[in-house]
């Protein structure tokens, strides 16, 4: 009943700026976090930012490059990221999920977007 899509992957040059967009259709109602996690080649997948209302988290790596944010309709998302390093190259998935507390109740994935970093 719900379908993640996310748009805006492509290449970019270091120092680039890309943007990301993450929406959820279907029953969104009870959605309430939003967030980016990425898989870089030999790496684990790691979480990039999450929102919660209006809260947001980022992992160290990206801290002061990109920003999440979320739009008045549920289940959407976007990531701006600027100042774009070569190490930031990754396969880019959204997750929206219906949390309560920190369980997580239901988790919905979308198909992953391709961002590649290179000079």
């Amino acid at each position: 009943q719900v379908q993640v899509v996310e748009y805006g992957g492509g290449l970019a040059q270091p120092g680039e700026s890309l943007n990301l967009s993450c929406t959820a259709r279907g029953s969104v109602f009870s959605i309430n976090k939003m967030a980016w996690f990425r898989q870089a080649p030999g790496k684990q997948r790691e979480l990039v930012a999450s929102i919660k209302n209006g809260n947001t988290n980022y992992t160290d790596a990206v801290k002061g490059r990109f920003t999440i944010s979320s739009g008045n309709t549920k289940g959407t998302a976007w990531l701006q990221m600027s100042d774009l390093k070569p190490e930031d190259t990754a396969v880019y998935c959204c997750n929206a999920r219906s949390t309560a507390g920190s369980m997580v109740m239901y988790e919905y994935w979308g198909q992953g977007t391709q961002v590649t970093v290179s000079a």
